[in-house]
């Protein structure tokens, strides 16, 4: 991030008088001819069915079913040490169980068990890293409690950061039957890190605005460049408006803009991204995972059939089961941010591997937190209507799948 004093050098005074300038006179959306050239695009992917992605065999691993499976949850929250207060919860009240009792079953396959010992052995050494919004950060957390559960005694090390941070398991030692006097030991030097990019492109700030710039990754890129394994995610952030916007002016083309159209702005920072991946990354040692569009569940007519009568809450609030379905037709609307990330990767010189959860999750309506969250107050949750959080997940719960997937995708 770039911040500039309250007394700024006269280039820097050039640049925000500019930039103020140009605002004036294209304050509220994007240009005309920007939002032209793209709308033949988005038309034409609105009449694309949603793209099923598979692994080299004929196992479907991103469409199949939900099956209740009581050998789960693979770990238990009150044994992990570092699930967010917003996804724990358990611990905040959640009184119903069943939704950690479900299993992802692919169309012709099983996914194989996840194991946290095979994983650490796979990765002695190495670094991954999630790169995204806090659905990235849902999914971090998850990975770690999944290995965490398998090497419990292992020496650990966490060190939290505003943007970026990391936890190491570093060596665990276990000690033999009583008649052998020796140590087994493994030192296994692998680091699970979160690097918060809610864009994956640049933030910057000038005099106290925050300016989204679509066409640079800059300074993030230097720490994603270490990485052996990457798992970038965005979206969400996209969408926000009001006092949750993540910008107050978007940088295009030496242009400023207090707005445009979302998915125009979403698929030109896809793009850069997959630009400075393509140029900068290393793919000969780095792997370059992409987690799909994660959904919410914040309007019960789509899980209802548009059937409204009946209903109890506005949003995920009170449900205990999944939608019922077999994988093979997506619930509700399909998002359309989706059809961008898909088309970006499938676009790139080399195409990250798209973990295209998407369908699967948005079949889990009762896996998030709803109010039984650390970041609501007890006002809040006594208005689930208002309040109830459907876009996050619950730890143990659906992210656990996802790295099921990304466990299966890296080393199978």
């Amino acid at each position: 991030m770039a911040h500039l004093h309250s007394q700024p050098p006269c280039g820097a005074l050039t640049h925000l008088l500019a930039l103020l300038f140009l605002v004036s006179l294209q304050h509220h959306t994007a240009s005309c001819a920007l939002l032209l050239s793209l709308r033949h695009h988005h038309n034409f992917l609105h009449q694309q069915r949603p793209m099923i992605h598979a692994n080299q065999t004929n196992c479907a691993l991103f469409v199949g079913t939900w099956v209740q499976d009581d050998s789960y949850p693979l770990y238990q929250s009150s044994n992990c040490p570092i699930i967010d207060p917003q996804f724990n919860c358990k611990m905040f009240g959640r009184p119903d169980s069943d939704y950690l009792r479900y299993r992802w079953r692919p169309l012709n396959c099983d996914l194989p068990r996840f194991n946290g010992v095979e994983f650490l052995l796979q990765m002695k050494g190495k670094t991954v890293m999630f790169v995204g919004d806090s659905l990235g950060r849902n999914q971090w957390q998850s990975l770690i409690c999944m290995i965490y559960t398998a090497v419990p005694q292992t020496q650990t090390q966490l060190v939290r950061g505003e943007q970026f941070s990391t936890f190491r398991f570093l060596v665990t030692a276990k000690e033999g039957p009583d008649w052998v006097l020796i140590w087994y030991v493994q030192d296994y030097g692998v680091t699970i890190s979160f690097y918060k990019a809610p864009y994956l492109v640049e933030i910057d700030v000038v005099q106290g605005k925050r300016i989204l710039r679509l066409e640079e990754v800059d300074g993030n890129g230097d720490a994603w460049r270490t990485a052996d394994v990457l798992s970038f995610n965005t979206g969400h952030w996209w969408d926000h408006q009001g006092s949750l916007q993540g910008w107050d002016y978007i940088e295009l083309g030496g242009k400023y803009y207090q707005d445009m159209d979302r998915l125009a702005a979403l698929e030109r920072g896809m793009k850069t991204w997959a630009n400075w991946v393509d140029s900068n990354i290393d793919r000969t040692r780095t792997k370059v995972f992409f987690l799909g569009i994660s959904p919410s569940h914040t309007n019960p007519n789509e899980w209802n059939s548009g059937v409204t009568t009946g209903l109890t809450t506005k949003n995920c609030y009170g449900e205990t089961t999944p939608i019922i379905g077999t994988g093979t037709a997506y619930p509700g609307v399909y998002p359309e941010q989706m059809r961008v990330v898909d088309m970006v990767i499938r676009d790139m010189s080399n195409p990250a591997y798209l973990v295209d959860i998407t369908m699967l999750s948005a079949f889990r309506k009762d896996a998030h937190p709803s109010i039984y969250s650390g970041d609501l107050n007890p006002q809040q949750r006594a208005n689930p209507d208002y309040s109830s959080d459907c876009s996050h997940w619950c730890l143990p719960g659906l992210p656990d799948t996802w790295n099921e997937l990304f466990y299966t995708a890296l080393f199978y």
